[in-house]
């Protein structure tokens, strides 16, 4: 049994919900990288190369990482015009 998608109302709708990390959200300009955690295209996660290396370095979710990353919730609209500004290419 699949399990029930997880919605959010934002400026888009009331759309799926994805999860990226806070330096997606607040940088302005700064292109900050884009890791993406799950290969299942229903359960959309990713962080930035900082949060990707302190994950690398604390080897699981501590709650060091977890202040570090501060998680944020978005839409599946908000997460795809985070990952073309944020992505290296």
């Amino acid at each position: 049994m699949k399990a029930e998608r997880l919605t959010i109302q934002c400026e888009h709708g009331t759309l799926t919900a994805a999860v990226v990390c806070g330096h997606h959200v607040s940088a302005d300009e700064e292109v900050v990288g884009f890791v993406e955690n799950s290969s299942d295209p229903d359960d959309l996660q990713a962080w930035c190369d900082q949060c990707e290396a302190f994950f690398c370095r604390e080897g699981e979710h501590t709650q060091e990482f977890l202040a570090f990353n501060n998680f944020a919730i978005v839409c599946v609209v908000c997460y795809s015009e985070l990952k073309a500004k944020h992505i290296r290419l």
